[in-house]
């Protein structure tokens, strides 16, 4: 469900009317969740995660959402184009910091070309190449937090060197417009909050990731590194800042992150591992607030048949000098059963602590259940 297109998509061969039009092939489709969630302990007095309103009301159903996908080939020509958009309030998307102000976003949406037989470019919205993500859904990414799913505008260069697998990138902004922050499933990490203006965004970022593939007998081991670092800028009433000749654009923060990870494939057995070392110096009215941590996860999973039973886990330390924040962790057992035109997911999430809008920890106990059904068409 993450990031796959899947259910019967609506194909059209289109044929060229003229000389210079090349055949294409066209895919449209759709699909449609929604989660029911019960929280059972937590540390928040919000409507949406507060424990006591759920043990009287049994949990709620609710983040429905609508989602349009597009993907366009040219059959006999190195273009291509993808694109997905999300409607309602399980987007991911956050009205105050988003670009549109609304519940709905362009989660992706890059035109691709390839360069040659082993190297491509992508221009617009795309996955950053960094580490890599949970399986779970609902629960969220827990404490890879910013570094999970990650989108953001630029250009991104991917394609093999021996047998290496390399991809470099750079992105302009974190999401579209002058202000948003917003990055579908980030958001919350890059300088904003819920219901909050933000304060900053991450800008002007490389990004680099260089993999290794050890195939054997239908098994497959990868080894990776990643790494980016970029600017902070400081948007908070950037319009103000402007007369009629300069712009004061407080690009005077920057953010940097390193990542080894591993990823395995052994018959009906997945296992990943991961460890991001993070950090930032956050912009705010010129003072910087040095921020240290170490994100750790692991993840196993096993398939039998239609069903895929896995485990995600993660922890984080601080070293951060004014955070006093303790070893914090999320665990995440869940079961996903494919029943033909999209997902079942039964999960629950165990956690201790979370990652803030400054991209630090902070401890809170959250415990909730989850299951989220999703259909594509």
């Amino acid at each position: 469900m993450k990031k796959k297109l899947i259910g019967a998509a609506v194909t059209a061969a289109m044929s060229a009317t003229a000389p210079s039009l090349a055949v294409a092939t066209t895919n449209i489709s759709a699909g449609v969740w929604a989660t029911y969630r019960h929280v059972t302990n937590s540390d928040f007095s919000s409507l949406k995660f507060n424990e006591n309103l759920d043990n009287e009301t049994g949990g709620d159903i609710g983040e429905e959402t609508f989602i349009l996908y597009g993907d366009h080939t040219q059959d006999d020509g190195p273009w291509r184009l993808s694109t997905e958009v999300r409607f309602g309030p399980g987007s991911f998307t956050d009205p105050v910091n988003n670009s549109t102000g609304d519940r709905f976003a362009i989660h992706k949406l890059w035109v691709g070309r390839d360069l040659n037989e082993n190297w491509d470019v992508k221009i617009g919205k795309s996955q950053v190449p960094f580490g890599w993500k949970t399986v779970n859904f609902w629960p969220g990414d827990m404490l890879q937090g910013g570094y999970g799913d990650q989108m953001d505008v630029g250009a991104k260069f991917t394609g093999q060197m021996s047998d290496l697998d390399i991809s470099i990138a750079y992105f302009h902004q974190d999401d579209w417009g002058e202000t948003s922050t917003d990055t579908v499933d980030d958001n919350g990490h890059w300088g904003s909050f819920k219901g909050i203006p933000a304060t900053y965004r991450k800008i002007k970022t490389g990004v680099a990731d260089v993999s290794y593939t050890f195939e054997q007998e239908g098994n497959s081991s990868t080894f990776g590194l990643s790494a980016q670092t970029g600017i902070l800028q400081d948007i908070e009433d950037l319009g103000n800042k402007c007369d009629t000749t300069t712009c004061s654009t407080n690009d005077d923060g920057s953010h940097s992150a390193f990542a080894a990870y591993f990823e395995g494939s052994y018959g009906s057995i997945t296992t990943k591992a991961e460890v991001i070392r993070v950090k930032r110096d956050i912009p705010d009215a010129g003072v910087q607030a040095d921020i240290e941590n170490t994100r750790y996860a692991v993840q196993g999973g096993y398939t039998s048949g239609n069903w895929f039973a896995y485990l995600d886990a993660t922890a984080a330390t601080t070293d951060t000098d004014t955070n006093k924040a303790d070893t914090v962790y999320g665990i995440s057992p869940g079961v996903r059963y494919d029943y033909g035109p999209g997902w079942v997911y039964v999960e629950y999430l165990n956690s201790n602590g979370d990652i803030d809008g400054n991209g630090d920890i902070y401890e809170s106990d959250f415990d909730a259940m989850y299951v989220t059904m999703d259909y594509y068409f």
